[in-house]
């Protein structure tokens, strides 16, 4: 059995309100930044999972990604592979 390990962004889908977000945006121009515009603030969650196969580990993590870790009315994830442990 091999460990694989992964990031989970999750971040407000298009069209929903992001407060913080927009917190983010408006206090730009402070910092003298005014390149930057549609910032969108999220989660990241790291983990490990032990499985035979890189697409079984996927599985696992595809799978608490819909049913824990986002919010499928409102937010939209992508899943990132790190490293592969031995």
């Amino acid at each position: 059995m091999s460990e694989f390990r992964y990031a989970v962004n999750v971040v407000p889908k298009p069209g929903i309100l992001d407060p913080q977000g927009r917190a983010v945006e408006l206090s730009l121009p402070h910092l003298n930044i005014t390149t930057v515009s549609r910032v969108r603030v999220g989660r990241r969650v790291e983990l490990t999972v032990a499985a035979d196969t890189e697409a079984l580990a996927l599985g696992v993590v595809d799978g608490l990604a819909k049913e824990m870790l986002s919010n499928p009315l409102i937010e939209a994830y992508t899943i990132e592979l790190l490293v592969s442990a031995l």
